[in-house]
């Protein structure tokens, strides 16, 4: 009877009920007299999508005659989205690889990327960030991380640890005035090594932190890493809008899904008035998300204590928890998982021929 009831509660983002998607067994299900247990698993770690799916699911039991109480518990369970793209064997220790891009500098590239990868983590995901960057390797320092690498029992390069993060950048093995100069067959054996010789572990999603444009470094990572789906920064500003389009396009034509475009420096608003002012221009990242047929996943806004805490090695997500900013992010890392989760059951749908998906932009 509890299974028969739950046919009815549909994961919304899916597009399928909870018993089809297997996220309810015959195991999960303890029935005590009125008294029903269920545990349920859920696509993403995001926690209003659990207390969401938790709510319909518990109205439901409790709906069926002879039901004194329900008990309900969730888990998750990321699934990896198995890259379209041939020749490119799983990261070790990785489900799911997120690569973040522009097409151009001096958008916040880096920031976006940081915060996203603390957003996630504080989600519930298990979370990794390589610094890709070679040339400019920011990362260490918006995390206040120092470290040298070393090497684990299998010899494999141990990430750096911090905020919950797993952290792998070239800024740990260079002096921070130290330029690095090499040409393209070096830079492509660094990135060998960063992507396969490195004891990741058990991560639900790696974020990769592209260095800007569609140069020999971003396309030497773009062939080398199994991404699951990349997101492209922009700004409002014309130039950058119409360097992201060729950011996209590269992204595109390496056979990489582009989970969407996120818009950062939006808008700035001030701390005094509230006033909001479009300083870079308004509405060009949507415009060209829809122009490009790709997911719009929002605006992040332009804010001091985010520069302030890049200098200083806090992340916004963790030095101002309730502010507006950090709700952008979190909304982003929200909207980067579920896409995801997408596109992973899409696939085994594919695979199965059973289950009908939808994709939600």
């Amino acid at each position: 009877m509890v299974l028969d009831a739950l046919k009815g509660v549909t994961d919304p983002d899916l597009g399928a009920d909870v018993v089809t998607l297997k996220f309810v067994k015959d195991k999960d299900i303890v029935v005590d007299g009125g008294r029903v247990a269920v545990a349920i698993e859920t696509a993403t770690p995001s926690p209003s999508k659990r207390a969401a799916l938790a709510a319909r699911v518990r109205e439901a039991i409790a709906a069926l005659s002879g039901v004194s109480s329900v008990d309900v518990t969730t888990r998750y369970s990321v699934k990896a989205v198995s890259a379209p793209e041939h020749g490119k064997p799983p990261l070790p220790g990785v489900k799911n690889v997120i690569a973040v891009g522009a097409g151009k500098g001096g958008v916040g590239k880096t920031t976006v990327s940081v915060n996203l990868a603390v957003a996630l983590s504080k989600s519930g995901a298990r979370v990794g960030v390589l610094d890709g960057d070679i040339y400019g390797p920011n990362v260490p320092i918006m995390l206040g991380l120092q470290a040298q690498l070393g090497t684990d029992a299998d010899k494999r390069i141990r990430p750096a640890e911090k905020f919950g993060l797993q952290v792998v950048s070239m800024g740990f093995l260079t002096q921070d005035e130290a330029p690095v100069i090499w040409r393209g067959p070096m830079l492509h054996s660094a990135i060998q090594q960063f992507c396969r010789e490195v004891g990741w572990k058990d991560l639900d999603y790696l974020v990769v932190d592209m260095p800007p444009g569609t140069g020999d470094v971003a396309l030497s990572l773009s062939q080398t890493v199994p991404a699951a789906g990349a997101i492209v920064v922009t700004t409002p500003q014309q130039v950058s809008l119409a360097d992201s389009r060729r950011a996209v396009r590269m992204y595109q034509k390496l056979k990489i899904p582009v989970l969407g475009l996120v818009e950062n420096m939006s808008f700035y608003e001030c701390t005094n008035c509230h006033h909001q002012a479009d300083i870079f221009g308004h509405g060009g990242g949507e415009q060209v998300a829809h122009q490009l047929d790709i997911p719009f996943l929002g605006r992040l806004p332009l804010y001091q204590p985010i520069r302030v805490g890049s200098d200083r090695g806090i992340p916004l997500v963790i030095a101002e928890p309730d502010s507006e900013g950090t709700r952008a992010f979190m909304d982003l890392a929200e909207g980067v998982m579920t896409q995801l989760a997408i596109d992973a059951h899409r696939n085994i749908a594919a695979h199965k021929g059973k289950i009908p998906l939808i994709q939600v932009k």
